[in-house]
């Protein structure tokens, strides 16, 4: 039997298993979900047991379970480990989904739901894949599971873990799906990842909310005071202006802005995609490269006042944000943090009281494309989607990758599935079904491959 003919003569079993995760509403951010990231973890276990791994069990951290399992071969052999998230983000605005977010759909050749790529679908790509390759007997390899459920809130637990279990982890090389491609049509490996830094900000202005006629004019309101603080943080050239915030970073060869030049990249679909008529940022780069291997500052979220149903007029008291940026290699997050703290209290003005709480953060990573296991996932993916993949930086952030190979001394390589279009952390998540088999498939042939 070939890889495709297993696959294609399981696939409703393997839809069916990612179905059952998808079901458990997995959502680390919510402690009332505490409940459930246990039964995901444990759900987890049988899979994997019945995918073929000789043992899964969930074991203990600070926060949620780790999930981990193993297929050991020969202590001759080389080892991967696997490394996913069983955690979702919260599913709200609820009122925007077409159908419940837990409740998996097909629908036009799509699996709708919260998760069907972040990450249990790509987890569940990794787990099939490897099920595959055991049943063809093209595992030359020793292969590790390690699926954490704290992902979505910056793996608070998982560097101790590493540490803790340096031994059980040890591998030559780490496998990741949790990333994106180019397009539908052009496969792609990502090489390198930005780094992050998360704060909360709490200005606090009167001791009390104040009447807007009786005030309004003479006293400073918050909002208004963060809104203007908020806006100093970059220039009209799209520079981020906290002093020191670019000592460090990596400036891009010109060779690899060339080879990001010839990344397909259609502007104007782009801007249609996510509905709008301009795109903006750092002048000098383009967008591919803005949204890759440039920093990034952004406000995530903002609130304070008065938020029902028509109108109070006050000065709040106290405003809130919740600020991001997005680094790339060399920037280290922790002088990140502190430069922004320290420059944000330095321009506030004195009719407010600044408080910031840096709440999570990771280190950029980037790639060798020499790695065997490369090499390997690059035929791998040659050999299931009939086109050598591109090599190309992703804007997002792994926290982990970088922690992996501090802590354990493991490169990783980026072999995900995931697409623009499959609207992860937003409402109407999916993954186009084809997608999610040709991953199969992949991974199945990086098996094959790796030696």
């Amino acid at each position: 039997m070939s890889v495709k003919t297993y696959i294609q003569e399981n696939r409703e079993r393997f839809l069916e298993e990612l179905f059952s995760l998808i079901r458990i509403p997995s959502i680390s951010a919510k402690h009332e979900h505490k409940h459930d990231m246990i039964t995901c973890a444990q759900r987890w276990t049988k899979i994997l047991l019945s995918s073929g791994a000789d043992k899964a069990v969930v074991m203990p951290t600070e926060g949620n379970p780790v999930v981990y399992a193993e297929k050991m071969i020969s202590p001759d052999v080389p080892t991967v480990l696997i490394y996913a998230h069983y955690d979702v983000m919260p599913a709200e605005p609820l009122e925007l989904w077409k159908s419940n977010p837990f409740e998996p759909e097909i629908r036009d050749g799509r699996i709708w739901a919260r998760g069907a790529d972040d990450d249990k679908g790509q987890a569940m790509i990794q787990v099939k894949g490897f099920e595959t390759a055991l049943k063809e007997g093209l595992v030359n390899c020793n292969v590790k599971f390690i699926f954490e459920g704290e992902e979505e809130i910056g793996s608070p637990s998982l560097e101790a873990f590493c540490k803790q279990h340096k031994e059980l982890l040890k591998a030559d090389v780490i496998l990741v799906s949790d990333t994106s491609m180019v397009s539908p049509d052009i496969p792609s490996l990502t090489t390198g990842l930005r780094g992050i830094a998360y704060w909360e900000v709490e200005i606090t202005g009167p001791n009390r909310d104040l009447h807007s006629g009786h005030f309004g004019g003479a006293v400073a309101n918050p909002i208004n005071t963060l809104c203007k603080l908020m806006a100093q943080m970059t220039d009209a050239d799209g520079r981020i202006t906290i002093p020191g915030f670019y000592d460090d970073v990596e400036e891009v060869s010109q060779a690899e802005r060339e080879m990001i030049a010839r990344i397909p990249f259609d502007e104007e679909k782009y801007k249609v995609s996510i509905g709008v008529e301009e795109l903006s940022g750092e002048k000098g780069y383009s967008t591919l490269e803005r949204n890759s291997c440039r920093p990034s500052f952004d406000l995530c979220g903002i609130w304070g006042g008065y938020q029902g149903e028509g109108s109070k007029t006050v000065l709040p008291s106290k405003v809130y944000a919740k600020v991001s940026t997005r680094l790339v290699p060399h920037q280290d997050y922790h002088t990140i943090a502190k430069l922004f703290e320290d420059n944000l209290i330095k321009i506030a003005p004195k009719s407010v009281k600044v408080k910031v709480t840096f709440t999570h953060g990771g280190q950029g990573y980037v790639c060798p494309i020499d790695l065997p296991a490369y090499k390997a996932a690059e035929k791998a993916m040659g050999i299931a989607f009939g086109k050598v993949p591109l090599a190309v930086r992703r804007g997002g952030s792994i926290p982990i990758i970088s922690t992996f190979e501090q802590v354990l001394g493991i490169k990783t390589v980026l072999m995900g599935f995931g697409l623009e279009q499959n609207a992860i952390h937003s409402p109407n998540e999916s993954m186009m079904l084809d997608f999610f088999y040709k991953g199969i498939e992949s991974v199945a042939e990086f098996y094959r491959e790796y030696r």
